[in-house]
């Protein structure tokens, strides 16, 4: 467990990915939340020699260590945090003068300054990230503006097949939001279509989990499931719902403050990649309860194969990884939600 920042040193080569970060700190959850980084180098933003700044190199290789080590100006390099198992939703405390924080807005409010806009963040449940615009913005219209940002709480897998030998299925630890004793009540209507006003197509394994993103997408009103191609369209329009006949899809309604049902296992489905580890198993079971255990797995996948069964534990990455972009004119940051929780 080795939690150090090395500043200005970087990491070359063995890249993975590189998605946006603004700090080492969010950079180093990206990697251990990743289900294979080991290490990373994070672009910071007095980065000069072009124009990769806010961008977080998630990195990997055999030995688990860095082939290379550079001394470099602008760069800040570390090591994953998945053999310290720390809290997969990390406190995000710090905000971040003359940046943006682009996409996933939901709503917009006016506050007096941006810590009353990270509170109202805060306090929302479906907020993770917030965007404010500053008294001296050029636009006087948006002066004290407050935008709400939105970001997947769930796993999005990234893809779904059908395959004889293999039984798939979620950890119990999952939740939409927060802890709430109320299980989710499904309103699923069977055999049936509710056209357009699509806002995101997302691979499901059910209608149950098609339901489970519709309920945690803010501006989500309902959704339409087709069983055939594990497509869950999340749609939004509030003032009407006009269903029609439709053999193959089911479409529903979204659940809000509940806890969802993640005991179902899907038999002839896989869900591949996103692998941390594998291990023999004695069945499904088996294998779902050591998911659950394991604070690092949100799904799994079982595979029967010459009289032995293996078990793969899976995970993606679920913390905020907003677009950046420097501006002088913008504060932005994250939900203190997670602090709070472990405050008490």
């Amino acid at each position: 467990c080795s939690r150090e920042l090395l500043v200005n040193v970087n990491f070359p080569g063995a890249d993975m990915k590189s998605p946006w970060s603004p700090d080492a700190e969010h950079c180093q959850y990206l990697c251990t939340q990743h289900p294979t980084c080991l290490f990373f180098s994070f672009i910071r933003p007095d980065w000069t020699r072009d124009k990769r700044q806010f961008f977080c190199y998630l990195k990997a290789t055999p030995s688990g260590q860095p082939k290379h080590q550079h001394p470099i100006l602008g760069i800040t390099s570390g090591f994953s945090l998945k053999p310290c198992y720390p809290d997969q939703q990390p406190c995000l405390p710090r905000v971040h003068h003359h940046v943006v924080f682009h996409g996933g807005t939901y709503q917009s409010l006016f506050t007096a300054d941006h810590e009353e806009c990270q509170r109202a963040c805060t306090h929302d449940p479906d907020c993770q990230f917030f965007a404010f615009f500053k008294k001296d913005f050029p636009h006087a219209r948006h002066r004290f503006q407050c935008h709400l940002k939105f970001s997947w709480k769930i796993p999005r897998i990234p893809r779904i097949k059908q395959s004889a030998s293999r039984i798939s299925g979620f950890s119990q630890r999952l939740q939409q939001t927060q802890n709430f004793a109320t299980a989710c009540e499904s309103k699923l209507f069977p055999h049936t279509n509710i056209p357009g006003f699509n806002i995101d197509v997302l691979p499901a394994v059910s209608p149950e989990h098609c339901q489970a993103f519709c309920s945690v997408r803010p501006l989500c009103t309902y959704f339409s499931y087709i069983s055939h191609t594990f497509k869950c369209y999340l749609k939004s329009n509030p003032h009407q719902m006009a269903r029609t006949a439709a053999a193959g899809i089911t479409s529903g309604l979204p659940t809000r403050f509940c806890q969802p049902n993640n005991s179902k296992t899907y038999v002839g489905i896989d869900f591949p990649h996103s692998d941390i580890r594998n291990f023999k198993s004695d069945g499904v079971e088996s294998c779902r309860r050591t998911c659950t255990e394991d604070p690092n797995c949100q799904y799994f996948s079982i595979v029967a194969r010459y009289k032995m069964r293996l078990c793969f534990l899976k995970r993606v990455i679920t913390m905020p990884v907003p677009a950046i972009q420097k501006e002088v004119n913008f504060v932005s940051g994250f939900s203190l939600r997670n602090c709070q929780y472990k405050a008490t």
